[in-house]
């Protein structure tokens, strides 16, 4: 009968679960209070003494790196259970909404990563390279389904990504919040945007006391103006179903 692997010395287990307590301790207070807080502080709310804290993270610099790697290595698992579980334009979606969705609640910890503080660093760095490869694996395989649009990279994922979390933590009422991060996503899937032209340009839309309306109030394009009737807001029927679906989509649920 072989042997099972040897437990870890009962010293080196206590030091790797000090500082996994620390980890999360500190994940959740720069969450709740922001970046200024003191590691004397983050000792005192993981109870352990600071020396634990310094003997693990000398510099709260060096705890802020190792929360956001641990925010991070989080995500790319993520990434792989969306990738295993559902179909891959399921998958990229499931998993940006789940990336925007945790990012919010830890704004104060995304913030570090636009600061000037150096970054990236090793650990980050690498952290950083892994959830880019997964990604870009998640994008490619929709890609090749047709879920997504063919133009999409995946840095303008991570851009939309920031934002959604930005617009998500702003909206008072989590749910509308949601419903607005699904309207942006959902720009990503094709057919979404049916023309190349340009989006509409508010300065030529008509202005208070004019009495046509010159542009489709849908996709921009230039409408003929008819001398008798009712003036047209859409270029066609398409349009016209576009803006209908989506007064639908953002009307709140009818109470039963």
């Amino acid at each position: 009968m072989t042997a099972g692997p040897a437990p870890a010395p009962a010293g080196r287990a206590d030091a790797r679960r000090n500082r996994e307590t620390v980890l999360r301790t500190a994940m959740r207070v720069f969450a709740e209070e922001g970046l200024e807080i003191s590691l004397g502080r983050i000792a005192q709310r993981a109870g352990v003494g600071a020396g634990t804290v310094y003997r693990h993270f000398p510099s709260k610099e060096i705890l802020i790196e190792a929360v956001l790697a641990e925010h991070i290595e989080g995500l790319v698992a993520a990434a792989d259970r969306w990738a295993a579980r559902a179909a891959p334009g399921d998958a990229l979606f499931g998993f940006l909404l789940e990336v925007i969705e945790k990012s919010a609640g830890r704004q104060h910890i995304c913030d570090a990563l636009t600061a000037d503080r150096g970054w990236p660093r090793v650990v980050m760095a690498a952290a950083g390279r892994r959830f880019r490869e997964a990604l870009e694996r998640l994008l490619r395989d929709a890609k090749e389904a047709g879920a997504i649009r063919a133009d999409v990279r995946a840095d303008d994922l991570s851009a939309l990504a920031v934002g959604g979390a930005a617009l998500r933590s702003a909206h008072r009422d989590p749910v509308r919040g949601t419903l607005l991060v699904r309207l942006l996503l959902d720009g990503l899937r094709p057919g979404a945007v049916t023309k190349d032209e340009a989006f509409r340009d508010p300065s030529s839309l008509p202005r208070h006391g004019t009495t046509a309306q010159r542009h489709c109030v849908e996709c921009g394009a230039r409408l003929r103006v008819r001398a008798t009737g009712r003036p047209p807001r859409y270029c066609g029927p398409a349009c016209r179903q576009r803006a209908h679906r989506r007064r639908l989509a953002v009307q709140p649920p009818s109470q039963s």
